[in-house]
């Protein structure tokens, strides 16, 4: 169970100022708003380039898509955060990456005859292929608790073909759209708290109980969080799940 705090809940940005070409800012914005109207508190502090960081200081680490030449960037930086982001995640804090972010959660990306390193919290490895981006509205089925089944709907894009290793499980089974190679029908990655995907635009804006499954998750809570009015945010799934297919 991850270690919470009774003052509210704790996120590290990871690079907000480059990996943020998918709409980042909205999913974080997401996790706050939602805490807010609900009376838990929120605190939020990025580490960049450069920057340290402590596996104890967050309950939630987030990291966002970014262009080929910040990616690089961040992949060698990454090298020297990587023991602590291990150590969050062996100490039960969710860690959750978005395209880029997710692509550097694995072992490598292969890019253009350059290979960045990843950070090896998940069993992957990805490389940019020769044919033409995944692009499109998806949808998959996770089951996040057992024996209860929900959909993730968003959007994708990307040149990267992702492969799960031996050891690792996908995030869900694909709807709709592509995932993440376009030939095995998953999509994304899950080791227990840690989660990767391709899904953006901004995804937790579309899915406010995946939103509100981290927050509880990464709080260490076992009781459902309190009730809110989420007609607008029942729309933005219903429609986006329609965008895909569904």
């Amino acid at each position: 169970m991850p270690e919470g705090t009774s003052a509210g809940l704790r996120v590290c940005a990871l690079y907000p100022e480059l990996m943020n070409i998918y709409a980042d800012r909205g999913n974080l914005l997401m996790l706050e708003r939602r805490c807010a109207w609900r009376g838990i508190a929120f605190a939020m502090h990025a580490s960049s380039l450069g920057d340290g960081l402590d596996p104890d200081a967050a309950d939630l680490f987030y990291i966002g898509g970014g262009q080929d030449r910040d990616q690089r960037l961040v992949a060698f930086d990454l090298q020297d955060k990587r023991d602590g982001l291990h150590a969050a995640a062996d100490r039960g804090a969710v860690i959750l990456g978005v395209c880029g972010g997710y692509q550097l959660l694995g072992h490598a990306y292969e890019l253009g005859g350059e290979t960045l390193p990843g950070i090896g919290l998940v069993d992957l490895h990805t490389a940019r292929a020769e044919g033409p981006r995944l692009i499109g509205n998806i949808a998959i089925e996770v089951e996040l608790e057992p024996g209860s089944r929900r959909v993730l709907a968003g959007f994708e894009n990307h040149g990267g073909r992702t492969h799960l290793g031996s050891s690792a499980q996908p995030l869900g089974r694909v709807l709709r759209g592509h995932g993440n190679n376009g030939r095995d029908q998953f999509e994304g990655v899950r080791r227990a708290n840690v989660i990767g995907t391709y899904m953006h635009g901004p995804l937790l804006p579309k899915n406010a109980w995946f939103a509100d499954w981290l927050i509880a998750t990464a709080l260490g809570r076992s009781d459902p969080l309190p009730g809110l009015d989420d007609e607008l945010e029942l729309a933005a799934h219903a429609e986006a799940s329609r965008a895909a297919g569904i």
